[in-house]
């Protein structure tokens, strides 16, 4: 209680006497665009909150919670892991089984695959196609597939070839069905996989992985089993998780509820934690790459390559959540700016408003 006490003294301060914050910065950051924002800085090296503002408010953080998804998955998995999916022989020839690890990864697009090296789900099928040229339909019992990925496939081929999938209980059921391995696809190690779905603010492989995660730390997959494994992922890196509300793995919730100060402590730990390198890596980099590569470069230009964040919004939602160099200092720093009216132009203004605060902060 006492260290909470003196968290939270700290916090009421503005800013540190020790920093002097640029009159752009708190302009930015008093305007009306971030009116219900929730604005957390600090020094990385020294801790110093340079900046504060609604830090302890819960609000809706849109998909910075993926932030949390990926520290999660990465705490339970090694990031080396890669998941292999397959497919057999049964002692039917119109029936078949695909012997799955949950991978998160497949895909039916040609063009993903190709693009992103994910596990192309229609490279099995073509296999049985291929050894078995005269079968129009077939039946495919399957364990620890995705049924999002089953529909997938049988929308893929259509009425050209019929598949009807049929879940088995557990993946010792499809093992005892299976006979004769056709062919396997892998993805790529997990840490791609998670630097993927920051980049790129993937909600099905975000949501997906939490629920990967949580199910692996014990908490199953009853309603707020992702909740109990961010909580606990919090506790093991020291974060204070006051308040923490979760109801999805990738923010798109608006009953998701979460603090600055939260978002910000686990961001330090992210950066001091090797096993979170992956994280900090996939991270969009502001005017160069993923939902990043469009932001700061007309409003705020001199922020180009000096911010690493995860965005996110909603439609009440925008937030940034990250690291931001200037010269030898590293800052870390989380926005969120909820309680917006639901629309564009609105959300618009926020993000440039956020920009150019930051882009205050930083130089070369």
């Amino acid at each position: 209680m006492a260290i909470a006490a003196t968290l939270l003294a700290s916090l009421s301060a503005t800013s540190a006497t020790a920093f002097e914050l640029p009159s752009s910065f708190l302009t930015y950051a008093k305007s009306a665009p971030l009116a219900n924002a929730g604005i957390l800085v600090e020094n990385l090296s020294t801790r110093e909150i340079v900046y504060q503002s609604e830090s302890t408010t819960l609000r809706a953080p849109a998909s910075v919670l993926k932030l949390f998804s990926m520290a999660t998955t990465l705490t339970t998995f090694d990031s080396d892991t890669q998941f292999t999916t397959s497919i057999a022989t049964t002692d039917k020839p119109n029936k078949f089984v695909l012997l799955g690890e949950s991978d998160p990864w497949l895909t039916t697009s040609a063009h993903s695959a190709k693009k992103f090296h994910r596990a192309y789900l229609p490279y099995l099928v073509n296999k049985v196609r291929a050894e078995n040229p005269k079968l129009k339909a077939i039946q495919l019992d399957y364990a620890n597939v995705y049924a999002l990925d089953l529909r997938a496939i049988q929308k893929f081929y259509g009425s050209t070839f019929k598949i009807y999938p049929h879940k088995l209980s557990t993946l010792a059921a499809a093992q005892a069905e299976a006979q004769s391995n056709l062919a396997q696809i892998k993805s790529p190690p997990l840490k791609e996989i998670v630097k993927f779905t920051l980049l790129w603010s993937d909600n099905a492989l975000a949501d997906r992985l939490a629920h990967m995660a949580a199910s692996k730390m014990g908490y199953g997959t009853r309603s707020g089993a992702v909740q109990g494994a961010f909580e606990q992922m919090l506790r093991e890196n020291s974060v204070p998780a006051d308040g923490l509300a979760v109801f999805d793995g990738n923010g798109l919730s608006h009953k998701t509820q979460i603090s600055a100060q939260t978002v910000n402590g686990l961001l330090v730990a992210i950066r001091q934690n090797p096993k979170f390198q992956a994280i900090y890596d996939g991270l969009p980099l502001a005017g160069h790459t993923g939902t990043l590569k469009e932001r700061f470069i007309k409003d705020a230009p001199s922020a180009v390559g000096l911010i690493k964040a995860k965005t996110g919004w909603i439609n009440t939602t925008v937030s940034l959540a990250g690291f931001a160099k200037s010269g030898s200092d590293e800052y870390v720093f989380t926005v969120i700016d909820s309680g917006l009216r639901n629309s564009e132009a609105v959300r618009a203004r926020a993000r440039i408003a956020i920009d150019r605060m930051l882009a205050a902060l930083v130089k070369n």
